[in-house]
C-alpha cells in the first residue's frame, strides 16, 4: 500500500510540474511573438523616418 502511496503522489507532481513548465514555455513563445511582431514595426517606422527625412541610407 506504501508504494503504491508513493507511485500516487510521485505522479501528482509529476504532473503538477509539467503543468507549470507548459505556462513557461507558452509565456516565453508569446513573449517570442511580440518580438517578432514589434521588430517588424520598427523596421516600417525606420522607413518612415528615413522618408521624412528624405535622407537615403
Amino acid at each position: 500500500m506504501g508504494t503504491f502511496a508513493g507511485i500516487l503522489t510521485t505522479s501528482k507532481l509529476t504532473t503538477y510540474r509539467l503543468e507549470k513548465l507548459e505556462e513557461k514555455v507558452e509565456k516565453h513563445n508569446n513573449v517570442i511573438e511580440r518580438t517578432f511582431i514589434l521588430e517588424g514595426k520598427m523596421t516600417e517606422v525606420q522607413h518612415d523616418i528615413v522618408d521624412l527625412k528624405g535622407v537615403k541610407k
